[in-house]
């Protein structure tokens, strides 16, 4: 796959899937809202299975959906808390007209979760 459409598909699509782990448990593995800024992947959430695991794992693989033209990487995995980045803000709303600072219907989401890139299993930037 060329790179211009992998860097497309990590701007526009969607969703990404995260995996994470835990002592004693099978893989964690859940689709979720992301944005691809400073070649890492951004993934803002709320105190949750996935933020508990990397607090304690920071090792994680993420898959962008479209399984007949994968892309992979897997990762390490770093907690934020507020204030999140302008930058990082800026692109969620833009994406998903979302202010990532602000609580919704949802509740309080109040861990953002950057991932930088340590290997790519299927497909690159």
């Amino acid at each position: 796959m060329e790179h211009d459409s992998i860097e497309q598909r990590l701007t526009d699509e969607r969703n990404v899937w995260l995996a994470t782990s835990r002592d004693g448990h099978p893989p964690h593995l859940v689709p979720i809202w992301f944005v691809w800024l400073d070649e890492r992947f951004w993934v803002c959430t709320s105190q949750s299975v996935k933020s508990r695991n990397i607090a304690d794992h920071a090792e994680v693989t993420v898959a962008l959906e479209d399984g007949n033209a994968p892309v992979v990487a897997e990762g390490t995995a770093s907690l934020h808390a507020r204030p999140y980045p302008k930058p990082v803000c800026a692109a969620f709303g833009e994406k998903y007209q979302w202010d990532i600072n602000r609580p919704d219907e949802d509740g309080d989401y109040d861990v953002l979760i950057e991932i930088d890139p340590t290997r790519w299993v299927f497909g690159s930037p």
